[in-house]
């Protein structure tokens, strides 16, 4: 008999109906929202995410970066934006309320403590993982996490302006993410709409601009991680492959199962015995850079 193929994702995904803790508008049609659902909360790794039941007049749930949890209160945050009509029912439903939740799904990022030096780019709602790893990798000393945000959007937080001096950084680019200030970390925003304190430029150019900042040392201890917009993420595919540097990215996609089933999710990557076409849903979302860009120059 041929021998059962492994399935990771299996006995780590629980349905939960979780109640709304709390539900915050921001400008840009951009929503938090905190959920109380303890299995979730235990189970999730920066770069999962959760299925949602937007509402009981859609079948169809929606999948949702989760940006923040607390395992001991089982509190999850979600990060999301109006997008269609799931996005915006969901933005309707009240603190009190429950919703029927399915995660946390997919394989996560993978720091290396060989490369503690970890570069953290995130654009539009893919900053939630970015915020979930930059907490992840705070308890663990011997990590160096820097973080870049992009947004063409107000962000959804007040920007501050930060007290930790960054290597490389232009002539007044000093807005930072004021959870990130809390936590000791130090960040960056990007973005072309003239917004005070941020760089008027792409994520990658701010990334470039600290990297050249950096000895060949130094250089040769940092792990770039990443989620956001498709350009966006090849873009940072390139910036990797430019400095020769191993990279991670968080791939977006439509899903329909979101658990492997109807492999509706599925991309070409790049493996060592040729192309292959994988599940965003539970071979990702956090693949390699190069494996998913493998033309990127």
């Amino acid at each position: 008999m041929t021998a059962a193929v492994p399935k990771p994702h299996r006995e780590t995904i629980f349905v939960e109906e979780a109640q709304i803790l709390s539900h915050q508008a921001h400008d840009g049609e951009q929503y938090i929202m905190s959920v109380r659902a303890p299995q979730i909360a235990a189970f999730a790794q920066p770069g999962s995410f959760a299925h949602i039941r937007c509402d009981r007049e859609l079948a169809m749930r929606r999948p949702l970066s989760i940006m923040r949890v607390e395992r001991n209160t089982g509190r999850v945050d979600f990060l999301y934006k109006l997008f269609g009509k799931g996005t915006r029912l969901l933005s309707q439903r009240q603190p009190g309320e429950t919703l029927s939740i399915m995660g946390p799904i997919g394989k996560g990022f993978s720091p290396s403590p060989q490369r503690p030096r970890t570069l953290l780019i995130g654009g539009g709602v893919g900053i939630p993982p970015m915020v979930f790893l930059a907490d992840t990798l705070r308890g663990q000393g011997s990590y160096q996490p820097f973080v870049i945000m992009g947004s063409e959007v107000p962000f959804p937080f007040q920007a501050r302006p930060s007290r930790f001096m960054v290597p490389g950084m232009p002539d007044g680019v000093i807005a930072a993410m004021p959870l990130m200030e809390d936590w000791g970390i130090p960040s960056r925003l990007a973005s072309l709409q003239g917004y005070a304190g941020c760089f008027e430029g792409y994520v990658t150019d701010l990334a470039r601009a600290w990297l050249n900042a950096l000895n060949d040392e130094q250089r040769r201890e940092v792990d770039i991680f990443s989620c956001g917009p498709h350009p966006m993420l090849e873009a940072v595919a390139r910036l990797a492959r430019e400095y020769q540097l191993p990279c991670q990215v968080s791939l977006e996609e439509f899903m329909a199962c979101a658990v492997g089933g109807c492999a509706g999710c599925v991309v070409r990557v790049q493996e060592a015995g040729g192309v292959s076409m994988r599940r965003v849903c539970v071979d990702g979302p956090v693949f390699s850079a190069e494996s998913v860009f493998p033309d990127a120059v």
